[in-house]
């Protein structure tokens, strides 16, 4: 019984083998012999953002900005984006609906106060939680690049609460893709 399990291993084996050699070999008449290999791979869309830094301090109001209310620009980050293909810049805030404040006095300040632009003299819009198109490229770049500029309002008043002591800060989201 243990002779006849190891022949029938032997011929599977022999059989395997033969058949892998098989496919690899190649014989011809006519002294040559041509066999053919086809490598390939799949380049997937591809997109880098560079970003020149993870945080914007923006310009705190003085006492007579307040009292009139003012709208204080700042530059944000700039970017380089590389696809290689079409691509999208986009940017929202992950707020919902207010800065983050800390501080003691109920500081409350709605995400549309931060607005945005891509070019210092450029239309300024309200962030939003949602998606916006900051920048976008039709073809394909080594090194397209790109600022962001901001300017945050300040309500007149000194008793509105957007404008109590403490820190506001607000997560500003780029995402870049190559739809």
């Amino acid at each position: 019984m243990s002779a006849t399990r190891y022949l029938l291993a032997a011929m599977v084996l022999g059989s395997a083998i033969s058949a892998t050699q098989a496919n690899a070999q190649c014989s011809g008449n006519a002294g040559g012999c041509l066999t053919v290999n086809t490598a390939s791979a799949t380049v997937n869309a591809l997109v880098k953002l560079g970003m020149s830094g993870t945080a914007t301090t923006l310009t705190s109001p003085t006492a007579d900005q307040v009292e009139v209310g003012a709208t204080l620009a700042d530059a944000g980050p700039s970017f380089t984006v590389k696809a290689n293909r079409s691509w999208t810049l986009n940017i929202r805030t992950s707020n919902a609906a207010s800065w983050t404040y800390v501080g003691t006095l109920g500081g409350s300040k709605p995400i549309s106060d931060l607005t945005w632009s891509n070019a210092v003299a450029g239309t300024y819009v309200g962030i939003a939680s949602t998606d916006a198109l900051f920048l976008s490229g039709a073809a394909a770049t080594n090194g397209t690049a790109a600022q962001a500029f901001f300017k945050t309002v300040w309500a007149a008043g000194f008793t509105q609460p957007s404008n109590a002591p403490g820190t506001y800060s607000l997560p500003v989201v780029f995402s870049l893709s190559a739809p």
